[in-house]
C-alpha cells in the first residue's frame, strides 16, 4: 500500500508537471490564482459534495469537502488535502489511482474528473487550498472601490467589464445601429416593438441626450409594468387554476394588477416583498396591501373531497419554501425537505423553521370570512375578498374627475355615458384570494424523511436557515422587538432572548415573541442586518439577464453549490449595492444598465470570440434570440393593428382548439374563448390553465407555472412554427396586418410591400425580399382567382367580419396580401430580440 501511495503520489506530480506546463505553453504567461468559487467549488459539487457534503445522512468516511476544516484534518498521518502539497493530498491521490475500489468519484456514479479539472484542484492545492464561503452567502462590500474609468465607456458598468475584457485580451462589439438598439430596448422594456414613427424619430434625433430620452419615454410607457409583470408572475407561479386534481379556476387577477401596478409606479422593492409576504400584517397599509399579500395562495391546491389534511399541510409548506426561497434568495431550500441539503449548508430543521413563517396561512375551507360584506348567506368557500382592482379604481377615478367640469344641461349625453362607466366598473368587482390569519399558527414539526405521517419529530418555529444566523441575529432582534405587526391589542415588546437570538433556537424554545411572515419580509431586505444584500444580489442578477439574455451568475434560481458562480462578481456585487442604496429602485437598476455602452452593443460575434467566449460570459456582444410568448403574441396583434392596450382587469381567454379540455373532469368543462374585444388583450393578461397551457403558449416555451420559474427555456421546433402560420390569432393578425397595408401602404405592389416590411421589421425589404413576396403574391391571386370559396375561407378566421358588400375581386386582393401578411409576420427578424 505505502509503495503504491508512493508511485500514485508520483504520477501525480507528474500528470501535474505535463499538465501545467503544456498550459502555460499555450497561455504565453503564468496563470492568475485559483478562484474557489468560480472554479473549484463546482467541481467538488458536482463530483465530490453528494457523498462529502453538508449532507450528514450520506456522508462517508466522515469527510466534508465543503469545509476547510475536515478538509485539512490529519486522518492518521495524510489528509485529504496539504496546503501547497498536491503530491500529499489524499484527495488527488484518490481521484487519480488505478485501483477501482480506491478511484473517487466511484465508478457507479457515472462521474469522473476531465483533466483540465484535475489540474485546477492540483493548482489550487499548490496555491495554498484557500477556502471561501459559498460566493452567495458573502454579503456584497459596500467600500469596494470601482475600476480606473475608461475612455468610452457610459458609466461604472462598461469600466468593470472593461477591466475584465483587458485582461482576457478580447474586443468588445462596436455599438449597434440605432434602429436594432430601439428595438432591443422597446422589446426589453415594454414587450413590445417600436412603431415606425418611433424609429425614425430616434433616427433623426442628434441630440445629445437622444438615447436617454427613449429610455426613459420606455420606463414612463405603462407597457413597461405589463413586460415587468410576465418576468414576475413566472417566479411566484401565477395561475387562474388550482393546478391539482381538477385543476379549478381560483380568483387571483386582481393580484396582477397590483404587481403591474406595483412596476408602473416604482413601488421601492423591499416593500414590494413585505406587501406580498405580509400584506395582512402591516398596520394601515390599505386594500393593496391586502390584496398583495395573495401571494401566499397562489400555490397549487387541492380541492379532492377525499385529500389527507396533513399531507397537504406538508405539500403546501413545502411549496411555499421552495417558492420564497428561489424567488428572493435564488436558493434551493426546498431540496432540504427529506434530508439535509446534498450541496448546501441548508439542513431538514431549516427548511421546516424556513415553513413555520407561513404556518399562520388560512388554506382550508371556512365559513364567510369577515371582510366579505356584499353576501350575506354564509357559505363554505376558501378565504377571498370582493374588490375593485387598482386600477378599477383609478378609472373611476378618472371618469369623476371628467364629471366635476360638466354642466348638467349642456352635457347630459356625456354626463350620462360616464356615470354609466363608473356604475359598471363599479358593479363588476373581482374576488380575489388574500391571506388570512389563523387565530393559532399550526404546529409545525420536523418530518423526518418528509413523512407527514411521522409526527416523532421536533417541533419548530419560524426561523431563518441556521447558518445565515449569525449575519442576520442583529436583524431579528430589531424585528422581534420593534415590528409593526397589525394584531389588535397585541404588545411588541420583550422579544426574543439573547441566548435564543444567538443561535435562535426556537425550536421547543418557549420563546415570548413569535417571529411572523413580516419579520421574514423585513429579515430579506434589510442590507445591514439581514439578508437585503443578498436579496439585492439575486434581483440585480435576474435584471442583468432581461437585458442581456443570462445572468452574471448564469444560473438564475440557484446561487448555490449546483449553480454558477458569477463570472464577474465585483460587477454583480457593485449592482446589489447599488439598489439598495438608491432605496430598492428598479427602474433606476434597468435605467443604470440600459445606458451602459455595454447593452448598446453589437450581437454580431466574430468567430474567434464564438470559439474564446460561446456562452458569452465577458458580455463583449449583445444576445439575439426569440422574445418570450406574449412578447410574440402581442407583437402579432400590434402589427395587425388588433392589440387592445387597455391596463388590468380579469384574464382574456383568446382562441383555442376545440376539446382541448376533454380530459378536464372533476367538473367536465368546455372552455369559451372571449367574444369581444377581450380577444386581443396582451399576453400578459391570457387565462392560465396550469394543467392545459394554452397551446400557442406552450409551443412558444411559456411555463406551466406549477413552479417558481425564472428563466424560460428558448427553443425552436416545428410546432412553434405550425403555430406562427396556423393559430387563429396569428392568422387573423396576419390578415389585419394586410387591410392595414392596403388602406395605408399605399397603391402600388413596392409600396405596400415597404410598408408591411417597416411596420414589422422597422426596415425596408432587400432586392431578394422583394422578388420572393411578388412571386407569392401572384401565386396567391393565381389560386384564389381559381377558387373564390378558399378567398372567403381565409378571410373568416377569427372574430373579424369582412364588409359584406366588398366586391370579390376586393376579397381575393385582401386574402392575397393577408398571405404574403403572413410571411412577413414569420419571418424570425420580426420576433427576434436582437
Amino acid at each position: 500500500m505505502v509503495l503504491r501511495r508512493y508511485l500514485v503520489s508520483a504520477l501525480v506530480v507528474a500528470i501535474a508537471y505535463c499538465l501545467s506546463a503544456r498550459c502555460a505553453v499555450r497561455a504565453g504567461t503564468g496563470h492568475a490564482p485559483v478562484d474557489f468559487n468560480r472554479e473549484v467549488r463546482p467541481i467538488l459539487s458536482d463530483k465530490c459534495f453528494f457523498c462529502h457534503g453538508p449532507d450528514v445522512s450520506s456522508r462517508e468516511a466522515d469527510l466534508r469537502l465543503d469545509e476547510s476544516a475536515s478538509a485539512f484534518e490529519d486522518r492518521g498521518g495524510y489528509a485529504a488535502v496539504v496546503p501547497r502539497r498536491p503530491e500529499e493530498s489524499e484527495l488527488l491521490r484518490r481521484i487519480l489511482s488505478d485501483d477501482e475500489h480506491e478511484r473517487m468519484p466511484p465508478a457507479e456514479t457515472g462521474k469522473s474528473l476531465a483533466p483540465a479539472e484535475i489540474e485546477t484542484l492540483r493548482r489550487w492545492i499548490a496555491e495554498g487550498a484557500e477556502w471561501a464561503l459559498p460566493w452567495a452567502y458573502v454579503p456584497p462590500r459596500r467600500d469596494a472601490p470601482l475600476p480606473a474609468k475608461r475612455e468610452g465607456s457610459a458609466n461604472w458598468i462598461d469600466d468593470f467589464l472593461a477591466e475584465r475584457w483587458e485582461r482576457e485580451r478580447i474586443a468588445p462589439q462596436p455599438e449597434t445601429d440605432r434602429v436594432t438598439l430601439l428595438r432591443r430596448a422597446s422589446f426589453d422594456l415594454t414587450g413590445l416593438p417600436p412603431t415606425p414613427a418611433e424609429v425614425d424619430a430616434f433616427v433623426a434625433d442628434d441630440s445629445p441626450r437622444a438615447w436617454e430620452k427613449v429610455v426613459e419615454r420606455l420606463l414612463a410607457s405603462p407597457r413597461y409594468g405589463e413586460r415587468m409583470a410576465v418576468f414576475w408572475l413566472d417566479l411566484v407561479r401565477f395561475a387562474d387554476t388550482v393546478g391539482y386534481h381538477g385543476d379549478q379556476d381560483h380568483s387571483v387577477w386582481p393580484y396582477r394588477d397590483y404587481v403591474i401596478h406595483a412596476f408602473n409606479t416604482n413601488k421601492p422593492f423591499d416593500e414590494f416583498t413585505r406587501e406580498q409576504l405580509a400584506g395582512d400584517l402591516i398596520d394601515g397599509a390599505g386594500i393593496d396591501a391586502t390584496i398583495a399579500s395573495a401571494y401566499n395562495r397562489l400555490l397549487q391546491t387541492t380541492h379532492e373531497g377525499g385529500a389527507q389534511l396533513k399531507e397537504y399541510r406538508a405539500i403546501y409548506m413545502a411549496d411555499r419554501v421552495r417558492n420564497v426561497s428561489q424567488t428572493w434568495m435564488g436558493a434551493t431550500v426546498g431540496c432540504a425537505q427529506c434530508h439535509d441539503h446534498k450541496y448546501d449548508p441548508y439542513t431538514t430543521a431549516d427548511f421546516h423553521a424556513l415553513g413555520a413563517f407561513f404556518a399562520d396561512v388560512d388554506d382550508e375551507h371556512h365559513l364567510e370570512n369577515q371582510y366579505d360584506n356584499l353576501n350575506s348567506l354564509p357559505t363554505p368557500r376558501r378565504p377571498e375578498l370582493t374588490v375593485l382592482s387598482v386600477y378599477q379604481r383609478e378609472r373611476i377615478a378618472e371618469l369623476r374627475a371628467e364629471l366635476a367640469p360638466l354642466d348638467a344641461e349642456r352635457d347630459a349625453e356625456r354626463i350620462a355615458a360616464t356615470a354609466g362607466e363608473i356604475a359598471a366598473i363599479a358593479g363588476a368587482p373581482g374576488r380575489v384570494m388574500i391571506t388570512k390569519r389563523l387565530p393559532e399558527p399550526r404546529e409545525v414539526r420536523v418530518l423526518p424523511r418528509g413523512n407527514w405521517l411521522d409526527e416523532s419529530g421536533p417541533i419548530v418555529l419560524p426561523a431563518v436557515p441556521q447558518f445565515l444566523q449569525e449575519m442576520s441575529a442583529e436583524g431579528l432582534r430589531t424585528v422581534a422587538t420593534a415590528r409593526v405587526v397589525g394584531r389588535a391589542g397585541e404588545s411588541t415588546q420583550g422579544g426574543a432572548s439573547d441566548a435564543e437570538l444567538r443561535g435562535l433556537t426556537p425550536r421547543g424554545s418557549d420563546r415570548k415573541e413569535r417571529l411572523s411572515r413580516l419579520d421574514l419580509a423585513n429579515w430579506l431586505v434589510d442590507d445591514e442586518r439581514g439578508a437585503g444584500l443578498l436579496t439585492a444580489r439575486v434581483m440585480a442578477n435576474r435584471s442583468w439577464a432581461l437585458l442581456f439574455g443570462r445572468g452574471i451568475a448564469m444560473t438564475l434560481d440557484d446561487f448555490g453549490g449546483q449553480g454558477h458562480a458569477p463570472d464577474h462578481p465585483e460587477l454583480l456585487d457593485r449592482l446589489a449595492v447599488e439598489l439598495v442604496d438608491n432605496g430598492w429602485d428598479v427602474k433606476h437598476m434597468l435605467r443604470l444598465i440600459v445606458l451602459s455602452r455595454a447593452y448598446r452593443q453589437s450581437s454580431a460575434a466574430p468567430a474567434e470570440m464564438l470559439r474564446q467566449d460561446p456562452q458569452n460570459a465577458l458580455f463583449a456582444r449583445q444576445a439575439r434570440y426569440r422574445v418570450p410568448a406574449e412578447m410574440v403574441r402581442d407583437t402579432a396583434l400590434a402589427h395587425g393593428g388588433l392589440l387592445v392596450e387597455k391596463l388590468g382587469g380579469p384574464s382574456a381567454k383568446p382562441y383555442q382548439p376545440a376539446k382541448y379540455y376533454r380530459h378536464l373532469n372533476f367538473p367536465e368543462r368546455e372552455y369559451r374563448a372571449d367574444k369581444d374585444a377581450n380577444q386581443w388583450r396582451r399576453g400578459a393578461y391570457v387565462h392560465w390553465q396550469r394543467q392545459f397551457l394554452h397551446p400557442a403558449m406552450k409551443a412558444l416555451d411559456a411555463p406551466t407555472r406549477e413552479e417558481c420559474t425564472a428563466q424560460r427555456p428558448q427553443s425552436n421546433t416545428p410546432v412553434a412554427s405550425l403555430t406562427l402560420l396556423n393559430d387563429p390569432e396569428f392568422v387573423e393578425a396576419a390578415r389585419g396586418l394586410a387591410m392595414r397595408a392596403i388602406a395605408e401602404g399605399g397603391t402600388e405592389f413596392d409600396q405596400r410591400l415597404t410598408w408591411a416590411f417597416c411596420i414589422c421589421l422597422s426596415r425596408a425589404p432587400t432586392a431578394d425580399e422583394r422578388a420572393v413576396m411578388e412571386r407569392l403574391l401572384a401565386e396567391h391571386r393565381t389560386h384564389y382567382e381559381a377558387n373564390p370559396a378558399d378567398a372567403e375561407a381565409a378571410l373568416a378566421v377569427g372574430l373579424w367580419k369582412r364588409d359584406e358588400k366588398r366586391e370579390p375581386a376586393a376579397t381575393i386582393e385582401l386574402a392575397s396580401w393577408a398571405g404574403v401578411a403572413r410571411a412577413v409576420l414569420n419571418a424570425s427578424e420580426t420576433f427576434t430580440r436582437n
